[in-house]
């Protein structure tokens, strides 16, 4: 699960011990921006109609996003990237009819292998 938060060290500091006495958390990760990877996937399902299904594979192509499920009268599109991206690529789809949306949040991981925690088989 990745957390996002923001304050001054007192407050983030009280994030971190709140959400280690939580029970099933295993370690804590503290992503500093230049040092780690941030990522978010968005489902789309927008209506298309035959006509309109052309613009919309356009779009998608050009944000590096597939169509994953071709319906008659809609598209479902999958998008990863960061929030900016997914954001912008929403705003040109705002002259189509966005049935359903689901987003998953940021998702983050550190750079490099330094800060890995090994849990075992557990």
């Amino acid at each position: 699960m990745t957390i996002v938060a923001s304050g001054d060290e007192l407050i983030l500091e009280q994030i971190e011990k709140q959400v280690a006495k939580l029970a099933d958390v295993r370690d804590i990760k503290i992503l500093q921006p230049e040092d780690s990877v941030y990522r978010e996937l968005a489902l789309i399902k927008v209506r298309a109609s035959s006509e309109q299904r052309q613009g919309i594979v356009a779009m998608a192509n050009v944000f590096r996003a597939s169509i994953i499920d071709v319906a008659p009268e809609s598209l479902i599109i999958e998008l990863t990237g960061n929030q900016d991206k997914i954001s912008a690529f929403l705003g040109l789809l705002s002259g189509y009819e966005i049935l359903e949306l689901a987003r998953t949040g940021i998702a983050g991981l550190g750079r490099g292998i330094e800060n890995v925690t090994y849990l075992g088989n557990e």
